[in-house]
């Protein structure tokens, strides 16, 4: 602004005329005036305010300031003709305003036991120390193979499929050399989705993988390869090609979190029974829940 100014003025083209501040400029956010709407005057740090409070509850604006700014005043504008039109004394507005009130309140409360929850860098390291197994980690190549639909113009028939799961049964036996299995599959007929192979090993921790493919995998010593299944009409082969452990600050912000959300839970248990919360079961009859993938603290 303050330069768009400056170019609009005799002689702008000096150093002092570049260098000086505009009026508005100077102003500090908290008096300086940007929207008015009848006699309410709106200051920049109270407008700047509403837009991260708005980012805050749905994310980065993608209008315009312009626009926001447009938004901002029509709301401004219609809340007051409301107001003058006691419409918020109707039942409906009236009970709207309650949940919303409600609902900020508990969201304040909410974030303010969460903070509260926070574990200490003491209780992290010793959640760590305590479940260091739970940090071991595994690089791991697979190779998927499976007996495709004659039907469907396979080039993979339950024969072939066999046929290349006994190679890359040899392969293994002796070391697994992943060039031999890349060469392996690619002088192999197939669709895309007949076979799989990693060319890249894959890293997992323990827990991130299926339950019985996780504890099997992690069973396993570096080096060492297995079958999870072998055919007839699929065959999965598994080898782990290294083992290590991750360190503190590596799952320091992912032990912080879990922590943080078991005592999180605790506490709102506690503040439950000491409420007194009573639900009528016969009318709040549970619905089977979708199954969902669990989210890894």
């Amino acid at each position: 602004m303050a330069a768009a100014q400056a170019q609009g003025q005799p002689g702008s083209g000096s150093s002092e005329a570049a260098a000086a501040p505009s009026k508005t400029s100077a102003v500090p956010p908290d008096q300086r005036v940007v929207l008015k709407v009848g006699d309410l005057q709106i200051t920049q740090a109270a407008f700047e305010q509403y837009l991260a409070d708005l980012e805050a509850q749905q994310g980065p604006a993608q209008a315009s300031t312009k626009k926001l700014g447009d938004n901002y005043a029509s709301m401004l504008m219609l809340s007051r003709v409301a107001a003058e039109n006691h419409l918020d004394k109707t039942p409906d507005v009236e009970r709207q305003l309650a949940i919303d009130r409600m609902q900020i309140l508990s969201n304040a409360e909410f974030a303010k036991m969460k903070a509260e929850a926070a574990p200490t860098k003491e209780e992290i390291q010793t959640y760590y120390n305590a479940h260091l197994e739970d940090y071991d980690v595994i690089q791991v190549r697979r190779l998927f193979i499976w007996a495709g639909d004659p039907k469907n113009n396979s080039q993979l028939t339950t024969e072939k499929a066999k046929a290349l799961a006994e190679s890359a049964r040899q392969i293994y036996k002796a070391g697994g050399d992943p060039a031999r299995l890349q060469k392996l599959v690619k002088e192999t007929p197939h669709n895309n989705d007949e076979i799989v192979i990693d060319e890249q090993p894959l890293t997992f921790q323990r827990g991130e993988l299926p339950g019985k493919m996780n504890d099997t995998a992690f069973s396993l010593k570096q080096g060492e390869w297995t079958e999870l299944s072998n055919g007839p009409s699929a065959y999965l082969f598994f080898q782990v090609v290294n083992r290590s452990r991750r360190e503190l600050p590596q799952v320091s912000a992912q032990i912080e979190k879990k922590l943080q959300n078991q005592k999180l839970k605790a506490e709102l248990e506690g503040l439950k029974k000491k409420t007194g919360i009573w639900m009528d079961e016969t009318y709040f009859v549970s619905r089977p829940e979708m199954p969902q993938f669990e989210e890894r603290d």
